[in-house]
């Protein structure tokens, strides 16, 4: 049987809880890149494809409270990483799919929803996973909400990697061609390079 989409919407998670090691423990979603906060590209460019937003983000920052969506902080502590906060949007979510981001990715492909949900080839498929030049990118992925608890389990069996945990689950891939779209900041110099760069994906990055 071939899954259709959800008649009742998809929920956009967009993972922000990080501790931006690699950029000096500063929050990362809050960093300027032409003008704007990180978080705020990534807002916008996944807006149109869902039907709500939660962010993933810990600690209370009356900050986040300027996008205009829900905030969820992790529910399983000493921040393991983006499963947490990918549990944390599993369990606040009112739909039952839910299209997980990360805050760093500004050149966001429009399509991304669209076609992962084109991954979903039967109807026991729990998690679909973006490829991109040969290399499966884990954290732009679309998950059932209802492996919130499974997941739950995971991170408490002492689990942290995200393609350990999706190797767990009935996963399917989908190839995008367009690598730009899938670009971390992750460094001061990605910033640096990406502000100058001003990269386009259809015209439509800045």
């Amino acid at each position: 049987m071939t899954a259709t989409f959800p008649q009742s919407g998809l929920t956009g998670l967009v993972l922000a809880g990080g501790m931006g090691r690699r950029m000096g423990g500063v929050d990362k979603a809050l960093l300027s890149l032409h003008g704007r906060p990180l978080l705020a590209h990534v807002v916008e460019r996944l807006r149109p494809q869902v039907d709500e937003i939660l962010i993933n983000a810990n600690g209370v920052d009356v900050r986040y409270a300027a996008f205009g969506e829900r905030v969820v902080a992790d529910e399983i502590g000493s921040r393991p990483g983006p499963l947490a906060g990918l549990h944390a949007g599993l369990v606040h979510a009112k739909h039952p799919w839910v299209l997980a981001v990360p805050c760093d990715a500004p050149c966001l492909a429009p399509d991304l929803g669209a076609r992962l949900m084109r991954g979903i080839q039967h109807s026991d498929t729990e998690i679909v996973i973006a490829r991109v030049g040969g290399r499966v990118q884990p954290v732009f992925c679309l998950v059932s909400a209802a492996l919130a608890n499974p997941l739950r389990d995971y991170l408490a069996g002492g689990g942290r990697a995200v393609m350990g945990w999706i190797e767990t689950r009935r996963a399917s891939i989908v190839d995008f061609y367009y690598v730009a779209a899938f670009t971390n900041v992750n460094t001061p110099e990605e910033l640096a390079s990406l502000e100058l760069g001003n990269p386009d994906i259809e015209g439509r990055c800045r």
